[in-house]
């Protein structure tokens, strides 16, 4: 036993070299409706039980000669009747090492035979479950020091775990364990009683740590937590390529709009120049799809020029909104295209025919993890006319050799993933055009390509319609119809908005956890309910729609019934009523998504600004008190969290009256949305109708027009002003001045 243990405290991230690429032709089409609805309980001889499920990830398992279960009581009752150890597989549908892993063990035969003797295997979708995902996550990491998907988890049937993983090959090589050597040393293991003793005693241990963490670190956090924050985040920026570390490299979102929000409250330079040169080099870099738009999940290199191909819906919308704030307090018109060009491949590509949005697209096509963003040079030549085609040799930087490294053979092969070595300002001064035409030509260039590049089989999309990142893509199209002034984002916003209420909405008024092909499934989780309650805020503010404020303040008080723990403060992931787990985890960590914690704390006190109810202010507080202890450790890694320590220590309350459709209420709401202000709310109170907005906020009833005009009602830490008809004297309180 201690022998396995060590093996579990010593594993490592896998490396790329390690492994040959999966077949094409095994990555079949997911079964139809019609296909599934004909089999019988148990999937019959060609599938395994995950054939009922509705993940596109679990699906993809379902030919698998595995006797995979999906996680559920059934699958723990067999675990406890045959006195089988549990194994738990965790991944997601675009995840290229789940694909490799697959490939390697899941679907032969002999490891399939290993798992049926010996366990009860679990496949989980980590996008379904995040609670589990967390808790599990959490095992992985402080047993092996590093973490990441597959995981691989083995627990006794009271789902305690007492080793884990993330991606190991069939055989053992280069000092790695292999998955069959795993398999039949746990099992030998507890076919031995003292043996088995050991384990069950050392997963008893494991959960109790695991309780202890969940009992927090309390403490107070005050306004000298955003500096140094600040310098937190100044130690770690690559001042040469931008981001926040050397290799990989992910986005992280939340530092650029922390440091936004930062530069704005101190006027400290340098914040800005650290968000500017990040958004600069990324949309240069190979990260960016500069064919189809969009941008990679992140980059395995410092240059942010070989991405990790996935395409998570998340990361759209939390840079989209990086983006539109860099335009607000720049107003530059680089920053505002790059956030159009996102939400246009969300538009085209991630959008659902009845207004959702789809999860993500896969790494890889045919086999080959980026192949279907890549080109030759030849193909380039192809494509193009003459002259466009040296003119975008050139500008993308193509050579015959490539610049992409086939993982399997560790050699060029002539592919090259297309990047700039400028900006379009640069590169036109060195190709001696103004910069109109320059940006004409290449937007001619890319048109082209793109349809060229279309017929190519495309790489996976998971289809599945995730509530809580739906609510951060409503964010994102709700802050761009405001910012940019767009109908078609008002349009796109107002249809989604209306797929949350058709589709995930319970008629209970708790939310699903996702959608697929028009079926909801799942209990929602903290995520689900804070990141939709941004969207409808974020919807509300551009919007002004009542019934967007009045959903968001009826899913705070599901998110506070539900998952509030009322003895420390915060919230858990899993609701009150929810499956019974080893434990009831929180966390407040602010990764490549930001934590339902930190969001929740957000939203909470705008809600309260919003409505005038000092109990959901309250209520953050208590956030913020709950995890403040880690957070003034390192005060860096929780930048989502913070934008609700900002918003504290100063915000701006707006009230605009005036008919909606008249040009001095939309000049007035003009002003105030063309400024950065984001510690702000707004609402429009219209002449006509007013009930359904004094309902949700009984102070509007007292404020009212100013000399037969619109009229705005600005207040600042609890301290209004003087009614004002003026949109400019309005921008000038909000910091704001004429571009």
């Amino acid at each position: 036993m201690k022998r396995l243990l060590l093996v579990a405290a010593s594993l490592v991230a896998p490396l790329a070299a390690q492994h040959d690429d999966p077949d094409p032709n095994l990555r079949k089409p997911l079964p139809s409706p019609a296909e599934i609805a004909a089999l019988p309980k148990d999937g019959g001889e060609e599938f395994n039980r995950l054939i009922f499920e509705q993940s596109p990830y679990l699906l993809q398992h379902a030919r698998n000669p595995v006797d995979w279960y999906p996680w559920g009581e059934e699958a723990f009752r067999a675990a406890k009747a045959q006195n089988k150890p549990v194994l738990l597989s965790i991944g997601y549908s675009t995840c290229h090492w789940c694909h490799v892993m697959e490939h390697e063990s899941f679907e032969d035969q002999d490891v399939a035979t290993l798992l049926k003797e010996g366990y009860i295997a679990i496949k989980l979708d980590r996008e379904e479950r995040p609670d589990l995902d967390h808790i599990y996550m959490t095992v992985t990491q402080a047993m092996t020091g590093s973490g990441g998907w597959p995981m691989t988890v083995i627990m006794t049937p009271d789902k305690q775990p007492f080793f884990a993983g993330t991606y190991f090959p069939k055989h053992g090589r280069g000092g790695r364990p292999g998955f069959v050597d795993i398999l039949q040393q746990v099992s030998n293991l507890w076919q031995t009683d003292a043996e088995r003793a050991g384990l069950v005693a050392h997963a008893a241990k494991v959960t109790n740590a695991l309780v202890d963490l969940v009992k927090g670190n309390p403490g107070e956090l005050d306004e000298s937590v955003l500096d140094r924050a600040y310098l937190g985040l100044l130690q770690r920026h690559d001042s040469i390529k931008g981001g926040f570390s050397d290799r990989p490299k992910f986005p992280v979102p939340h530092n650029l709009r922390f440091l936004l929000r930062h530069h704005l409250r101190s006027g400290e330079a340098n914040a800005l120049k650290m968000v500017e040169l990040t958004l600069t080099e990324m949309r240069k870099g190979g990260i960016w799809d500069h064919v189809g738009h969009g941008f990679h999940r992140y980059s395995t290199d410092r240059d942010w020029l070989v991405p990790h191909f996935e395409k998570m819906l998340y990361d759209q919308a939390l840079l989209a909104m990086a983006y539109l704030d860099a335009y607000q307090v720049t107003g530059k018109q680089q920053y505002a295209r790059t956030a159009r060009e996102i939400l246009t491949y969300v538009a085209r590509d991630m959008t659902s025919p009845e207004g959702g949005f789809y999860s993500a697209e896969d790494a890889d096509s045919e086999g080959e993890e980026g192949l279907f963003y890549l080109w030759t040079r030849e193909e380039l030549e192809e494509a193009l006319e003459e002259d466009d085609a040296a003119w975008a040799v050139h500008l993308f930087q193509v050579t015959d050799e490539g610049n992409f490294v086939d993982e399997s053979t560790r050699q060029r092969n002539g592919r090259n993933i297309l990047h700039l070595k400028g900006t379009h300002a640069e590169l036109a001064k060195a190709h001696g055009l103004e910069l109109a035409a320059f940006e004409a030509r290449l937007e001619g260039i890319r048109a082209r390509l793109f349809e060229v590049r279309e017929p190519r089989i495309h790489p996976l999309k998971d289809d599945k319609i995730l509530t809580d990142w739906n609510g951060l893509m409503i964010a994102a199209f709700a802050q761009a119809a405001r910012v940019l002034d767009d109908d078609e984002y008002r349009a796109v916003t107002r249809r989604a908005v209306e797929h949350l209420h058709e589709v995930l909405l319970q008629e209970n008024g708790q939310l699903y956890k996702l959608a697929r092909l028009g079926v909801p499934a799942g209990d929602g989780m903290l995520e689900d309910y804070a990141f939709v309650i941004w969207g409808l805020l974020e919807s509300f503010e551009s919007l002004q729609n009542p019934r967007d404020l009045a959903t968001a303040r009826a899913l705070a008080s599901q998110m506070i019934a539900r998952f509030a723990d009322e003895e420390r403060g915060g919230f858990y992931l899993s609701p009150v009523d929810g499956e019974a787990l080893i434990v009831r985890p929180k966390e407040i960590y602010d990764g490549a998504i930001p934590s339902g914690n930190s969001v929740a704390a957000w939203v909470l006190l705008r809600l309260g600004r919003l409505t005038g109810e000092t109990d959901l202010e309250e209520r953050a507080a208590k956030i913020l008190t709950a995890f403040a202890g880690d957070v003034n450790r390192q005060p860096g890694i929780y930048t989502q969290l913070l934008f609700a320590v900002d918003f504290g220590s100063g915000s701006n309350e707006i009230v605009v009256v005036g008919d909606p459709a008249a040009e001095d209420t939309r000049a007035m709401l003009a002003a105030i949305h063309g400024v950065f202000a984001p510690n702000k709310v707004v609402i429009l109170k219209p002449i006509e109708g007013a009930r359904a907005i004094e309902a949700l906020v009984p102070y509007l009833k007292d404020q009212g027009q100013v000399g037969g005009k619109a009229t705005a009602y600005v207040c600042e830490d609890f301290a209004c002003q003087a009614p004002t008809n003026d949109p400019e004297a309005v921008r000038a309180a909000l910091g704001g001045k004429e571009r």
